[in-house]
């Protein structure tokens, strides 16, 4: 993508995954369009093992894309030093430490492998906030956190004694968090709301122009926020969105059957998802003459890109976003 757009703006192409697991792409389903930022929003591995990090650096290689950012989630809890030591400590019987070095690594060694990646353009971003210039002549400021909330003992999770400090500043364009805020695509299989009620607040007052996540499978698909004018005193779902002026742009139930659905309905759905399996990717445009233009300040898309499915759809797809961002110069 060239800045063919005015000097003002830079349409910027973005191919964004989630929630991987060590699985690899196959030549039916690897992503065949080129992007600017290729993002990964975390749970590289399944189970955190050597192997599965070396094989997501192979997985991020083959997406055409100069740069390539990624962050930790919570299955990659090698990354959480601390998490790691209290795991290999609580074991009992004691693990033989000759085999937790060959299959999980020392302490610091997984981060490591993917630091190293970073000829191929790949970069992990630790928590806080990093600036970019894109090869397109963008200028791209993202905030990045593995944080989310407790769910059982996994790697970079706060309680919601402790709470999480998510400082998400104004300039930022790109939030990538591992979690979604709370209310935006986070409802779980039994319809519990797992999202962060501190990322919803920090992200309500920052107005970035896009944040994307995953952690929630079942909540893949994308949504155009619309902010109301002011951010109130403490930020929800229930009181700082235009629900009036928002858009969902697509979410699982757009593909899969239901049994209120009428056969025309079933065979549209059927004919979308295999319209967009031989795309491989789901396309969004956002930018100035879009039937959906983003008005920066004022709106956010959010984007839950966990590729890890269900039985019936193994692999969701990835998400291909274009945007305007403001030129380097």
């Amino acid at each position: 993508m060239d800045a063919t757009q005015p000097s003002s703006s830079v349409k910027t192409r973005f191919l964004i995954i989630s929630d991987t697991h060590g699985m690899q792409f196959s030549s039916e389903n690897r992503p065949q369009q080129r992007a600017d930022v290729a993002i990964h929003c975390g749970d590289l591995t399944e189970e955190t093992k050597l192997e599965e990090y070396r094989d997501s650096i192979e997985l991020l290689k083959e997406i055409e894309a100069p740069l390539k950012l990624v962050i930790a989630g919570n299955h990659d809890w090698t990354m959480d030093t601390p998490i790691f030591k209290k795991k290999v400590a609580e074991v009992r019987p004691p693990l033989d430490p000759t085999l937790v070095k060959v299959t999980y690594g020392d302490y610091g060694e997984a981060r490591q492998i993917l630091k190293q990646a970073r000829n191929a353009g790949i970069i992990l971003l630790d928590e806080g906030k990093h600036t970019f210039t894109l090869r397109n002549g963008a200028l791209i400021t993202v905030y990045a956190s593995p944080w989310t909330p407790q769910m059982g003992e996994w790697g970079f999770q706060y309680s919601s004694d402790e709470g999480h400090n998510f400082e998400i500043v104004k300039s930022v364009d790109i939030a990538i968090t591992h979690g979604p805020p709370k209310g935006i695509m986070d409802y779980t299989i039994d319809r519990q709301r797992a999202g962060s009620s501190e990322l919803f607040a920090a992200i309500a007052r920052a107005r970035p122009r896009l944040h994307c996540f995953g952690h929630i499978h079942e909540g893949w698909g994308a949504k155009m926020v619309t902010w109301r004018d002011q951010p109130t005193e403490t930020p929800s779902h229930f009181t700082d969105i235009d629900n009036d002026r928002s858009t969902v742009i697509e979410n699982l139930s757009g593909f899969t059957p239901s049994r209120f659905d009428t056969p025309e309905i079933k065979l549209e759905k059927e004919k979308k998802l295999n319209y967009y399996r031989q795309e491989r990717c789901y396309f969004t445009s956002h930018c100035s003459g879009d039937i959906i233009p983003l008005g920066a300040g004022n709106q956010t898309l959010f984007v839950n890109a966990s590729i890890e499915g269900s039985e019936e759809q193994p692999m969701q797809l990835p998400w291909l976003v274009d945007l305007e961002l403001s030129p380097a110069n």
